[in-house]
């Protein structure tokens, strides 16, 4: 994969980290961390500068989470009542009002979500369908997700940069970290289950 990421970036460029970071947003399980290192990298053996790359790279972030956020715009409340009136729903205990208050909830606490969610693996793809169904105003997000998308790909640009043929080691850093998320979200699931399962299902 590495090769082939290469080579499209040497011959197409910019857009080719737009291209690719945007698809990356889309589908996570293209790494973002390997594009924006070996960019990094890039930058001190081609004619590919910093600031180019991290603008490049910000553009196909916001790209790639309008694209999440307009499938989000398409559940709207009264779809999602419809779906959780949905028997297979009532048993796992919501109720069709949960849709409206997760979207209150959404608005009153989730938009900063947007921003720091940017900066935490899978995530930082996924909030924008959230974003999406709360209907969080097309310039507020877009303004939060450039602002977390930037500072997301400095970091790893530059430290691709920083670090060159050993970019890779980066890499390897970021997959570490992208674990550690990925537990923990996976306990605060659990515990949120448990929750759930207390207050709503066993009664």
């Amino acid at each position: 994969m590495n090769a082939w990421i290469t080579d499209f970036i040497n011959q197409f460029g910019y857009l080719a980290i737009a291209f690719l970071i945007a698809l990356e947003n889309v589908f996570p399980p293209l790494p973002s961390e390997i594009i924006l290192t070996m960019s990094g990298f890039m930058t001190t053996t081609t004619s590919l500068s910093l600031i180019g790359v991290i603008i490049a790279a910000t553009i196909g972030s916001l790209i790639g989470a309008l694209i999440l956020y307009v499938i989000g715009r398409q559940l709207t409340i009264s779809r999602l009542e419809r779906l959780l009136s949905h028997r297979l729903f009532k048993t796992l205990g919501f109720h069709q009002s949960d849709a409206q208050h997760a979207v209150n909830w959404f608005n009153r606490h989730g938009t900063g979500g947007i921003l720091y969610g940017r900066c935490i693996p899978v995530i930082r793809s996924l909030i924008s369908i959230p974003a999406g169904i709360a209907q969080t105003p097309l310039g507020k997000f877009c303004l939060l997700t450039t602002i977390g998308s930037a500072i997301w790909n400095t970091i790893l640009v530059i430290l691709g940069s920083i670090v060159g043929k050993s970019w890779n080691k980066i890499v390897i850093i970021f997959d570490e970290y992208t674990t550690v998320a990925i537990v923990i979200m996976a306990i605060a699931f659990l515990y949120l289950a448990y929750r759930w399962y207390q207050k709503r299902i066993k009664k």
